[in-house]
């Protein structure tokens, strides 16, 4: 029986096993809202409050539980409003599909109302894109689209599909089941072989670690190898989660604002093997000096990555769960007396470090912060603190709660702090950065997962997509947003502080927007704490109830993320106190 192409694509969706859409309807694509109601009790469509905040809640969808969000969006503004969304994705390789409308294939090139070259605006922040001119090729174009999602190193897809294929009629032929990644290359033996006589001379060997263990289900596996060889742990920012925080081997997050220990401990070791990442800048510093002191052992399952960033010793291309499996099997049982106590040692002056830094940055403050500061001494005792804050709410939540985060120096708290415990619950944009993230990933995340959602976010961040409020009330999300509010924007002020001579331009941001009364005009709870009983109070309210609930705690505008490395600078310029 013949079908309409906007049947065809609510069919294969469904097919691949997809069961929640994410988007906003227009002109371009009301055929295919149609027969997304049609099938409303097989496939079920959230509708978000802007397309950006669409796209973040499909990445959070696809994030939490590692299958492929879909997101759906019209064409010209539509569309473009995607690609923030997109590229987000694309950064931290999630694997997304992105459906959009265009006009007839007759006004393509005609400047026609609402028409935008999206497959050409795409194609830098995409794995691969596809406008579909043929609907006897529709299916299959789609069925190729979560193939090449969720193949290899994820990422996202666009498929682009005129008004005039979604109207016309064909032949449908059901596949029957969701088509598979493509099998994966596995890890050369004789690579392997040599990695694991590498470790076998090393006296001091480091894991460092990637978003490349979560996607590729490796967390266990980088655990028996660690335990085996007896080497500690240490992860970028897209790492985190992947091994409980309170694992005796994990050091936390490295690099730019990583834990003292695991970026000194990195510097130290004789020998990294680092698996599953990509060695940004922000986890490297300079990169002339980062592996000054030691070889490295690079596996991944994205050939382009190895070497591009910096140079190993021994490359190892192939999927990261066999080769760590593998790779464990070679190695003997190894300790290192002198070099776990010399581990054992940079924790305790972590924690001495960490202690000074909190006690001095209260000595500091330039008065306009939301609450007046003591300018005389410390602040009195009960005055609220990044760290406070984030202790009290995960002394709160249950240990499988969805953990995101906007962008700034929230974030960066929020990854120190937060004891993770399981893979898939910490969810932030790593590689582009994007404020704004948070509320659509939290909402999607939610969606999928049904696990009560905290979102940590700041003002700045908190303010660029607030709209999204609408969205998680309308779905009884059950979210609790938690503002380290400020006043100002803070990673930029903290960088004009140091770097800027104080020059604090643009970044205070002297706001009279009242976050509670925001929440409530949405339909949702809010409360706001600027003390530590205040923030019990809502707390306790917060968790004791289901649904989206606001959490406005005011904080000092002179809080810094610390420790941190000065931008261009190496692990020799680590700045622990101010």
């Amino acid at each position: 029986m013949k079908i309409s192409g906007a049947r065809i694509v609510v069919e294969t969706l469904i097919e691949q096993g997809c069961d929640t859409v994410f988007g906003y309807p227009g002109g371009q694509v009301i055929n295919l809202f149609d027969e997304l109601f049609q099938c409303r009790d097989r496939i079920r469509h959230v509708l978000t409050a802007h397309e950006q905040g669409a796209a973040h809640a499909a990445d959070g969808y696809a994030r939490a539980t590692g299958k492929v969000g879909v997101v759906l969006a019209t064409s010209g503004p539509g569309a473009t409003n995607l690609i923030t969304g997109i590229a987000t994705a694309y950064l931290d390789s999630v694997p997304l599909v992105a459906v959009t409308g265009n006009v007839p294939c007759s006004l393509i090139g005609r400047d026609s109302f609402q028409e935008v070259d999206i497959v050409g605006v795409s194609m830098p922040v995409t794995k691969h894109n596809f406008i579909v001119k043929n609907i006897a090729e529709l299916a299959d174009t789609l069925r190729e689209a979560f193939r090449i999602a969720k193949s290899g190193r994820p990422g996202p897809v666009l498929v682009d599909i005129p008004k005039d294929v979604q109207t016309g009629l064909c032949e449908y032929e059901p596949a029957g089941a969701p088509v598979s990644a493509e099998p994966v290359q596995t890890a050369s033996e004789q690579r392997l072989k040599r990695a694991a006589e590498m470790i076998a001379n090393a006296e001091r060997p480091y894991i460092y670690f990637g978003g490349g263990v979560i996607s590729g289900g490796a967390s266990k596996e980088v655990i028996a190898l660690a335990e085996k060889i007896g080497a500690p742990m240490g992860c970028s920012l897209m790492g985190l989660s992947a091994v409980p925080a309170d694992h005796p081997l994990f050091l936390g997050m490295q690099g730019m604002h990583g834990h003292y220990a695991s970026s000194i401990a990195e510097d130290e070791a004789d020998l990294v093997i680092a698996l599953g990442a990509r060695f940004s800048d922000r986890a490297t510093g300079q990169k002339d000096r980062f592996s000054k002191n030691f070889s490295i052992i690079h596996i991944d399952i994205d050939g382009a990555e190895l070497n591009k960033n910096i140079p190993a010793a021994l490359t190892v291309r192939g999927d990261l769960r066999d080769a760590a499996a593998r790779l464990t099997e070679m190695v003997q049982p190894m300790q290192h007396p002198a070099w776990a106590e010399r581990i054992a040692a940079l924790r305790a002056e972590e924690q001495t470090r960490t202690a000074k830094a909190l006690e001095k940055a209260y000595e500091k403050s330039c008065g306009s912060c939301p609450v007046p500061c003591d300018k005389t001494g410390l602040p009195a005792a009960d005055r609220l603190t990044p760290y406070q804050i984030i202790d009290a709410v995960s002394e709160h939540a249950e240990q499988d709660a969805i953990i995101v985060t906007d962008v700034g120096q929230h974030q960066m708290w929020a990854a120190q702090r937060y004891p993770l415990k399981a893979p898939r619950t910490f969810l932030t944009s790593g590689g582009l950065g994007t404020m704004g993230f948070g509320m659509g990933a939290a909402i999607g995340a939610n969606t999928a997962t049904g696990k009560r959602t905290i979102l940590f976010t700041g003002d700045g961040s908190f303010g660029m997509n607030l709209t999204e409020l609408a969205t998680a009330v309308t779905e009884n999300s059950d979210l609790i947003i938690v503002i380290l509010n400020n006043g100002v924007l803070g990673m930029v002020r903290q960088w004009q502080t140091l770097f800027f001579d104080r020059h604090y331009s643009n970044t205070t941001l002297s706001r009279k927007t009242d976050f509670v009364k925001v929440a409530e005009a949405f339909g949702a709870k809010g409360m706001r704490a600027s003390t530590a009983a205040e923030l019990a109070q809502a707390l306790d309210a917060a968790f004791a109830q289901h649904g989206t609930f606001l959490i406005d705690c005011v904080i000092d505008c002179d809080e810094f993320v610390l420790p941190m490395l000065p931008p261009g600078g190496s692990i020799d310029d680590i700045i622990t106190e101010i």
